[in-house]
């Protein structure tokens, strides 16, 4: 992404022009566990920041999902938690509508002191991918679909998950797929949406009441820019929960809030064309198209050892049952939702395939980089997927994918394709972090203990 300015601070100076009345930026990265962490600065401070950089501890980016220190990082005591310089992304500087104070927010990328890029921060990680492949003449278009439950904030202050209630009254409590209703009645927070939407510069587009009451999905439109499209998502869930808390709810990207309710995913469609931006998926039969079957094969051998990367949580993995619409093992369908990998119908100059693992909890540089990650190793060793799925996937596919999370974060940790493409650094650092938080959780002794096992073992 290059920004049309001659000079960094020039894009600072253009916006603080076009926007007098800002009060505030919201500087942030997102570190490897998808959090976002940063500062506030002023508006005489811009301008620096984009010349210069802002320093951010190198600590930052060794942090659990809690914000607690994980020292096997090599990013604490051992550098002396040194700053870095984090720079702003050029062209994602916008408003931040939610806020009552007038405020911008803009996305920080971190570097060494020498001007490397930092090796634990995993918007390069995906960069590294990107720059892969483009080098063998493969351009990844992307799309983000982000699904997300309005929730009760009073209930969630308590710990449970309950429906939000609408400004007219009406909580949702029934199973009720694409329903309209729904639409009606969440509009004010909807609406808002939206317009903070086409404020920022989000390419918002459909939006559909989702399966269960109170879950929605509001797709984003396709950027030739891998690297943007996951800056969209970024922004996108920012901008959702804000609108969610200015209306008095609480927007949850959790993958399986509800026990009994369908969880939320992330799907990421994704084609490649060439420099000139044709599409090298496109033409002819979908299965003739020997460089979209590479790709499909690649995502296929890759899909459990990138677990650790698409299901980065423990409650991630309640979204993995039959007949959930999430996957049970690798496979690919055309225009099939019971796989993990859908290739779309319609015309062929739109064809691209739709990964469908992912949970919306999952940080969307490293979901996208291990998915192009796949894509790239099998069109480089020119491998065969499997027969394509039909009828129901469910019924056919042997269910291999890791299940629990140490699992699949052990798959991961020997993953050599995502040691190479993604940096072996930044493996080691994101599975050192993972594996710690994991170990964390799992000490816990949990109300549900208590209940089966205090009296009866």
């Amino acid at each position: 992404m290059t920004a049309p300015f001659a000079r960094p601070e020039d894009e600072a100076a253009a916006y603080l022009a076009a926007h007098p009345d800002t009060v505030q930026i919201e500087a942030f990265l997102t570190d490897p566990c998808g959090v976002q962490r940063g500062k506030i600065l002023r508006p005489s401070e811009l301008k620096g920041a984009y010349r210069d950089g802002r320093p951010l501890p190198c600590s930052i980016l060794s942090l659990d999902t809690n914000g607690a220190d994980v020292e096997g990082t090599g990013l604490l005591w051992e550098e002396g938690d040194s700053d870095r310089p984090c720079r702003p992304v050029p062209a994602t500087i916008c408003p931040a509508p939610w806020r009552a104070t007038p405020s911008a927010q803009v996305i920080l990328t971190s570097f060494e002191p020498d001007g490397r890029p930092s090796e634990a921060d995993p918007r390069h990680a995906l960069a590294r991918v990107v720059d892969d492949l483009k080098a063998r003449g493969h351009h990844p278009t992307v799309a983000v679909e982000l699904e997300f439950y309005l929730l009760d904030p009073a209930a969630a202050a308590e710990l449970r998950a309950l429906p939000a209630k609408a400004a007219n009254g009406f909580r949702p409590e029934k199973l009720q797929a694409y329903l309209m209703q729904d639409l009606s009645d969440f509009a004010p927070f909807l609406d808002d949406v939206y317009a903070g939407a086409a404020a920022m510069g989000l390419p918002a587009r459909t939006l559909i009441s989702e399966y269960s009451p109170g879950q929605f999905e509001i797709v984003l439109e396709h950027r030739n820019d891998a690297l943007r499209a996951a800056d969209d998502a970024i922004l996108y869930k920012r901008l959702v929960k804000g609108m969610a808390e200015k209306h008095g709810h609480l927007a949850s990207f959790m993958a399986k809030p509800h026990a009994d309710w369908s969880g939320s995913g992330m799907h990421l469609h994704v084609s490649l064309g060439d420099a000139d931006g044709n599409n090298l998926f496109a033409g002819g039969e979908a299965t003739d198209n020997r460089l979209l079957m590479a790709a499909i094969a690649g995502l296929e051998a890759t899909m459990a050892e990138g677990m650790g990367i698409f299901a980065p949580n423990a409650n991630s993995f309640r979204r993995f049952r039959p007949n959930s619409y999430a996957p049970v093992g690798p496979a690919w369908a055309i225009d099939n939702r019971t796989v993990p990998i859908r290739v779309t119908s319609g015309p062929p100059k739109t064809r691209h395939l739709e990964h469908r693992v992912c949970g919306a909890d999952a940080n969307p540089y490293l979901a996208l980089a291990a998915v192009l990650a796949g894509m790239a190793e099998g069109i480089e060793k020119d491998l065969a997927p499997t027969a394509p799925i039909t009828g129901n996937g469910y019924d056919q596919i042997p269910a291999t994918l890791p299940r629990h999370w140490p699992e699949a974060l052990r798959r991961t940790r020997g993953s050599e394709v995502l040691k190479r493409r993604l940096g072996a650094r930044f493996m080691d650092i994101f599975l050192t972090i993972r594996e710690t938080e994991c170990d964390r959780f799992l000490a816990e002794i949990s109300d549900r203990d208590h209940a089966w096992y205090m009296r009866l073992a």
